[in-house]
């Protein structure tokens, strides 16, 4: 979704800013009103400032799941990381500070032991892995959905998205992707913490509980794995009150508003596309009055058939 979003805007005359990090906002509180001056920003080495005029807008990405990620290779772990160092947390906690309507960010990074997990992209130079996973599934790649072990003590997950997956991806290069929920747990083949495993071994762990066996030493010398260890990609589940997350557009703001994973959208299901897209459709029709609605909601609570799934679901066993 990038880089076609990015052409659309230079086509248009917008300037992109590139190495450099917001560290605060200034924003004047008079009266219930909230009005953000000046942005403070880092770049090249040095400390530099945008005063706003009138009609200048903010939006802030207030936190963030993938910050402070740490990866790993074939035969290197990835290490965690403990310390908030993203910049979009560091920029929450400060606005955080001036007003209680810009939300709480502690209520989501303090315990990284309940929010992190690990994943892991695999580049392999031919489909071995996905003509064994499509007849094992039942699946084309791109066609079903994620394929989940249930037995792993990890909970590993795998992923084949349609190849070509990247833009530009050579024609003979697959690429797929897997992750574990219960990184710190010890594997059912390899006894050890998915945290402490080289990408080796998670690609043997995986293989193994598939029963691909005799095609382990194979995909291991024609796969590349590269891990990465997130410590907040689950935070916006981390239990919370109402006032935790702000509202998109905070009571009052005259010109600021919150277009990320932790801002609140009543109703509305985190960890999705649509929770961005919707948090900006109701950040710039808001600040801009533009007489739209934000895109509608999937009420899944209400259709008969998710129901009536759920509750064979329920009286599976």
């Amino acid at each position: 979704m990038v880089r076609p979003i990015v052409a659309w805007l230079k086509a248009r005359g917008v300037r992109l800013e590139m190495g450099a990090e917001v560290t605060d906002i200034d924003v004047v509180i008079e009266g219930g009103q909230k009005t953000a001056t000046r942005l403070r920003y880092r770049q090249g080495g040095e400390d530099r400032a945008i005063d706003l005029a009138e009609r200048d807008l903010v939006f802030v990405t207030n936190g963030s799941m993938t910050s402070d990620t740490s990866y790993g290779s074939m035969d290197r772990i990835p290490v965690l990381n403990t310390e908030r160092t993203g910049g979009s947390w560091r920029l929450w906690e400060r606005l955080a500070a001036k007003s209680p309507d810009f939300g709480r960010p502690a209520a989501f990074v303090s315990k990284i032991d309940h929010s992190k997990w690990e994943s892991f992209t695999v580049t392999a130079d031919d489909s071995s892995f996905f003509d064994r996973l499509e007849a094992f599934s039942g699946s084309r790649a791109g066609k079903g959905g994620l394929v989940t072990i249930k037995d792993s003590s990890w909970l590993l997950t795998v992923v084949l998205n349609r190849q070509p997956h990247f833009y530009e991806q050579p024609k003979n290069v697959w690429v797929w992707w897997g992750y574990g929920l219960f990184p710190d747990k010890p594997g059912n083949f390899v006894h050890k913490p998915m945290s402490e495993c080289t990408g080796r071994e998670i690609l043997i762990e995986l293989l193994s509980h598939l029963r691909f066996t005799e095609s382990i030493p194979h995909i291991l010398d024609t796969s590349r794995v590269i891990t990465a260890m997130m410590p907040y990609i689950t935070a916006q589940f981390m239990p919370r009150v109402r006032t935790d997350r702000p509202k998109v557009i905070p009571d009052g703001s005259c010109n600021l508003a919150f277009i990320s994973q932790f801002c609140e959208i009543p109703d509305d299901v985190v960890f999705t596309v649509e929770y961005s897209v919707r948090a900006a459709q109701t950040a710039v029709f808001g600040l801009l009055d533009v007489q739209r609605s934000v895109s509608p909601f999937y009420k899944g609570e209400h259709d008969p058939r998710v129901l009536f799934d759920a509750w064979k679901t329920l009286h599976r066993y």
